[in-house]
């Protein structure tokens, strides 16, 4: 059965037709991403004439370096707004599974148990998330707002203070440490950007072309057309939570390889910069349109504007003042339209019955 419901009260006509409907989703995003791609160009020429730095093929490894765990999180963050829900502990997950592999290393334990322990401690935190909204019914931005702020008093429980490795501690395998900070060889793309890449594909597949990912366009459009339709829209959610637990926990562990050390404070503030990437990249904040290509045009825009930004001596707090008005666009310009519909939909009174 298809995905694209929609519900009708008795006796009326649909606003939209069915088959139109998938059609004027794309073409709207069709028109956002290619915005994209002139305010892509627009940060390549702006950084090109303000940096004589920006340029150089350093600047591409920098810029994987710099971005490639936070654009991670944005591929499973895309997939739970979609539904209609959201993540904001991701960040704090990270953090949590930094923490945990420091904190096992500190204890004598061996890397690759170290790194397995820090995924499970993805799942228990994604699926804590899952069940709260999907099974409990609670509202995701709450419900997320309480677990990274336990998520992270949990890892400043494990680490205290502590950096890991400090005195007397062994240091993290050279090859591993050496995979978080070098480019692959003959090339400036570092190894968390070629993951992000290998994951968008994966991500895009299974948004675009399959079963599940229209599934969750549906979710995210009508949530009760699609649960009548047979789609099993609290198991999907419950899912979804989990997968950003765990991708958000290997961006932990990237970030620790790529740093070659961790405290209990990594990460701290960047679910705003992951959920910046994702509305910016098109994904309505109220479910059920956008994109992958949007989003990885998002990640390029934003990672090149903070790469010239920071070239030209710009200071973090002022970049923060960017990345929030990135964030008001791309939930103003995009979702304005839907917005208005809401509202006028919630104010007019409801159609009798015969």
């Amino acid at each position: 059965m298809s995905s694209d419901v929609i519900l009708r009260k008795p006796g009326s006509a649909a606003t939209e037709p069915p088959a139109e409907a998938p059609r004027a989703r794309w073409r709207s995003a069709a028109r956002w991403e290619s915005g994209l791609v002139v305010v892509l160009i627009g940060v390549l020429i702006f950084g090109s004439v303000r940096s004589p730095t920006f340029t150089n093929p350093s600047t591409i490894f920098f810029l994987g370096i710099n971005t490639g765990y936070i654009a991670i999180m944005a591929l499973p963050m895309t997939f739970v707004v979609m539904t209609g829900e959201i993540d904001l502990s991701v960040a704090s997950m990270l953090g949590l599974s930094g923490a945990t592999v420091g904190y096992l290393w500190h204890h004598g334990w061996g890397i690759w148990p170290c790194f397995l322990v820090a995924l499970l401690v993805g799942v228990v935190g994604g699926a804590l998330n899952g069940i709260l909204v999907a099974k409990v019914g609670l509202p995701s931005i709450a419900v997320t707002i309480g677990t990274l702020t336990l998520f992270r008093g949990l890892a400043e429980v494990l680490l205290g203070s502590d950096t890991i490795p400090g005195i007397g501690d062994r240091e993290f395998p050279s090859w591993l440490t050496n995979i978080g900070a070098n480019s692959i060889p003959g090339s400036q793309f570092s190894w968390s950007m070629v993951i992000f890449v290998v994951l968008a594909v994966i991500f895009g597949i299974v948004l675009h072309f399959t079963t599940l990912g229209r599934s969750m366009v549906a979710i995210g459009l009508q949530p009760e057309a699609a649960e009548f339709a047979g789609i099993r829209v609290n198991r999907i959610k419950l899912w979804l939570f989990v997968l950003s637990g765990v991708l958000s926990a290997f961006a932990g562990i990237l970030l620790t390889m790529q740093n070659a050390s961790v405290s209990y404070s990594a990460g701290t503030g960047l679910e705003l910069n992951v959920v910046a990437i994702v509305l910016f990249g098109g994904v309505s904040i109220f479910g059920g349109r956008g994109t992958i290509v949007g989003v990885v045009l998002s990640v390029a825009i934003v990672g090149s504007l903070q790469m010239a930004l920071t070239q030209i001596n710009v200071s973090a707090d002022k970049q923060n003042i960017v990345t929030g008005v990135l964030l008001l666009i791309s939930v103003i310009v995009p979702n304005g339209p839907e917005a208005v519909r809401r509202l006028r939909d919630r104010f007019r009174r409801p159609t009798r019955l015969a």
